[in-house]
């Protein structure tokens, strides 16, 4: 994922928080926020350190990441995401995380028709 798809600034993400949605399953939390005039989404990452220790915070971003590099062609583009991860999405592997982010989107409402 490219630097800049990703909210990186604090004010950025508390944009997100105070004017989007929220959309939550039991594994994550997705704050949605639409951006005139911007090309490609970008996401945020939240996991805090009641989930694990380094390595399966780390692994979790990752998850996160390639899920959604792998749904990029059917999620809009001119938003801004947050993802909060939840005690529970550190059990999940690749698959389940990918599932669980699209059943999160799907809820939002940004996935694109087939």
């Amino acid at each position: 994922m490219k630097k800049r798809q990703r909210v990186k600034k604090n004010e950025d993400f508390q944009k997100v928080f105070k004017k989007g949605k929220s959309f939550a399953n039991r594994q994550f939390v997705v704050y949605c926020l639409q951006k005139e005039n911007q090309e490609e989404f970008r996401i945020g990452l939240s996991v805090g350190k009641k989930i694990g220790k380094a390595v399966t915070r780390v692994q979790i971003k990752r998850y996160i990441r390639q899920a959604f590099l792998e749904l990029k062609s059917e999620v809009r583009q001119d938003m801004d995401y947050v993802i909060i991860a939840r005690n529970q999405a550190a059990t999940l592997d690749f698959h389940e995380t990918k599932k669980s982010i699209e059943h999160v989107l799907k809820i939002a409402k940004v996935m694109k028709k087939k």
